[in-house]
């Protein structure tokens, strides 16, 4: 039987380390990982290793197409397949509540674009039963949406790729052009871009599962809690480690039935379509 194997992405410090921890010390399997910056991806092995641990390292940046083939070449040639993938990779840049489109633009191609050429490369090596984990935020509920045209496409139980992508556009172009719309969101539409991202991110989650539930995989977002990292801005309540301990209990400890669900950090079960709910993120300036 080959050796199961799991990634994380964007996980030199932050949660993506803790989790990558948290694997090392209760995973059944060799543990990658990965990082855009080598030096700090290193950086964070050599930290790892002075625990005990034995984690191993590769370069990969969700950004780049080339970077994400040479990774899943990798894995492929030397694993033969895939038994879990956190995609934590993530960014949101605090310096304006209401960014440029430039800013907003790199904000999607991390938190969202990155996700569907890794579906691209990464998913077809995942193995029967195999578990991917997308973390997403409070920002990820659809309840940061107020736009009615928006919610009634994202709630569709027949939800396409496509039709998440075009969202995103909509977004993007009224940046743009100069028609962005505060009522369009909750909050008066602070970081517009990271609930846009992050809410195509988990919208992607439930597509995804029913594409792949032939194989038994389950794929499952969740919002990590407000941590105590560079995303928090010198905020949050939680520590990476604490954060960590739900992505781990998704990956480790939940029933494989568990499948295109979204986890609040306390481990219950939140109703991604309640749009009206009270989950969407709040005062993030």
């Amino acid at each position: 039987m080959s050796e199961k194997v799991a990634v994380v992405t964007g996980a030199n410090k932050g949660i993506g380390f803790s989790v990558v921890k948290g694997l090392c010390l209760k995973f059944n399997g060799v543990v990658y990982l990965t990082a855009r910056d080598e030096k700090r991806g290193l950086d964070a092995i050599s930290k790892l290793k002075s625990m005990g641990l034995s984690p191993e390292f590769h370069l990969l940046d969700v950004t780049n197409v080339e970077s994400i083939k040479n990774f899943a070449d990798f894995i492929k040639t030397k694993h033969g397949g895939l038994d879990v993938l956190v995609n934590n990779a993530g960014i949101l840049e605090w310096g304006d509540v209401y960014p440029s489109y430039e800013a907003a633009k790199r904000n999607i191609e991390v938190n969202y674009r990155s996700l569907l050429s890794i579906e691209k490369y990464l998913y077809p090596l995942l193995r029967d039963s195999a578990r991917v984990v997308n973390v997403s935020s409070a920002c990820g509920h659809l309840s940061n949406i107020r736009n009615k045209k928006w919610i009634e496409v994202l709630q569709k139980k027949d939800l396409k790729t496509e039709e998440i992508n075009r969202f995103v556009d909509e977004y993007l172009q009224s940046v743009k052009n100069g028609t962005f719309n505060k009522d369009d969101f909750a909050d008066d539409g602070k970081h517009a871009e990271h609930r846009v991202s992050k809410t195509a991110m988990t919208a992607l989650t439930m597509v995804q599962q029913r594409k792949y539930q032939d194989k038994n995989i389950a794929i499952n977002a969740l919002h990590p809690g407000h941590v105590k990292t560079d995303m928090a801005n010198g905020g949050g309540l939680l520590e990476p480690d604490e954060a960590a301990d739900t992505i781990l209990y998704l990956i480790l400890n939940a029933s494989q039935n568990l499948k295109g669900t979204y986890m609040w950090f306390d481990k219950s079960l939140v109703d991604w379509y309640d749009y009206e709910g009270d989950y969407y993120c709040r005062n993030i300036e």
